[in-house]
């Protein structure tokens, strides 16, 4: 067998053990709300959180969640109109020698969160609560409005020698579908 049909198993190989181990990550409980002022969101993302996941971030392995929401005015003849287009993180550090977690959530101003429970650090992790989205005073009564959102885990970046020892760690990588809501101010 020659080099380059040995690469080419070697590939499809991993693609088929890739695909077998997928993870499932699901946007769920996406509600569009709104206050006297502003459109606000609130999403969970379950099935993120593997045993392996969990594994490298009690080794020290900072981790981020990223969301992206879409908000869109539905047009009938033309292409739909973007209001805003916004990219929030979460992220994830374990302190081995305070044996607590530290998340941090882009979108609040109050500062990282520090817990020494994993469940509570998964549940800050996971979920986006309150996210505003869009001022009131900028939408039409009576228009028809899409939201459309997706998380991804960020891609762990390692040193380039560690790529060829730790190529496995991207098994645990995982974009959720897109997720509408359609409704009419």
């Amino acid at each position: 067998m020659n080099r380059k049909s040995l690469a080419l198993a070697i590939a499809i190989i991993f693609c088929v053990y890739s695909l077998a181990f997928a993870q499932n990550a699901v946007l769920s409980n996406i509600v569009v709300t709104n206050t006297r002022d502003d459109l606000l969101v609130y999403l969970n993302v379950e099935g993120a959180f593997t045993p392996k996941m969990k594994k490298a971030i009690l080794s020290g392995v900072p981790t981020t969640f990223s969301f992206y929401i879409s908000f869109y005015q539905v047009r009938s003849f033309w292409f739909d109109h973007e209001i805003k287009d916004v990219k929030v993180t979460n992220a994830i550090k374990y302190n081995n020698l305070k044996e607590e977690f530290v998340v941090t959530r882009s979108w609040e101003k109050s500062g990282p969160q520090v817990t020494q429970s994993f469940d509570e650090a998964k549940k800050l992790m996971t979920e986006i609560d309150s996210l505003k989205i869009v001022a009131l005073k900028q939408l039409v009564k009576g228009n028809h409005y899409q939201l459309r959102a997706k998380a991804e885990l960020s891609k762990v970046t390692l040193p380039f020698y560690l790529h060829y020892v730790l190529f496995f760690v991207s098994l645990w990588d995982f974009e959720t579908d897109l997720y509408t809501i359609d409704f009419i101010y």
